[in-house]
């Protein structure tokens, strides 16, 4: 793996020093070998980080505008977004996978995501009790299906604006914690895509489900859902009883 840069925003980003070694802090941009091939990939790193004590770690998959390779444009919307608005409420590392194409499923690029991951596991003192996973219309989506392609591995879900197959995804998210966001008035994801999975999920037998719409809001619900006071909150209160 190879640090290909690091973005330091302020308050929010600068180095932490400790006893054993200086801790590179911020948006930092990394690289890794998949298939043979070079991806890249943003982890951010929160400033009072020093390796001595396990955090909390949030996957972020991004939205179709932000396909590409240069691993940084997944920071400009979403989570990233919310991050360099208000680090504080982001006590989190936060991982930022890239999909090359625009016009392919995030679940065609499971094995990516999980190398990121299973990276960053290798790097950061990660809580493997307390790994979340979210993302934003295509990214939403793929919340859906890698969450349901790997139930043991996420404490919880938060899907912004996404779709699928509601009767073959809910009985592989039933088990997890869900907290799902879409906007009233969205003309490009209709808002009953997240009202039939939460129905399916529900029926299915979830039990810690959550689904919240904003009313006249269009496609763009993620800026008013990574900016609830409440979900950095809840989902650190998420916890996997026998993580992996």
């Amino acid at each position: 793996m190879t640090v290909l840069g690091v973005l330091f925003l302020g308050a929010c980003a600068s180095a932490h020093v400790d006893k054993r070694q200086a801790m590179a802090a911020g948006f930092i941009g990394k690289s890794i070998m998949v298939d043979g091939q070079k991806r890249n990939y943003v982890v951010y790193v929160p400033r009072e980080y020093s390796g001595e004590k396990h955090w909390p770690t949030i996957m972020f998959l991004h939205g179709k505008g932000e396909c590409g390779g240069d691993g940084w444009k997944p920071v400009a919307q979403g989570i990233g977004r919310a991050v360099m608005n208000d680090c504080a409420k982001w006590p989190y590392i936060v991982i930022f996978p890239q999909k090359l194409d625009s016009e392919k499923q995030w679940e065609e690029f499971d094995g990516m995501v999980m190398a990121m991951l299973e990276a960053t596991r290798q790097e950061y003192r990660i809580d493997p009790a307390r790994t979340y996973l979210t993302g934003l219309s295509q990214g939403g989506h793929g919340t859906w299906t890698i969450g349901g392609m790997h139930p043991k591995i996420w404490a919880a879900l938060v899907p912004i604006c996404g779709y699928g197959d509601a009767a073959a995804i809910a009985p592989t998210v039933k088990d997890l914690p869900i907290w799902c966001f879409h906007g009233g008035a969205d003309d490009l994801v209709k808002p009953e895509q997240s009202r039939r999975m939460i129905e399916a999920i529900t029926s299915a037998g979830g039990k810690d489900v959550k689904y919240t719409e904003y009313p006249g809001v269009n496609h763009n619900s993620w800026d008013k859902a990574y900016g609830e006071a409440d979900l950095p909150v809840w989902l650190e209160a998420r916890k996997m009883a026998n993580s992996k």
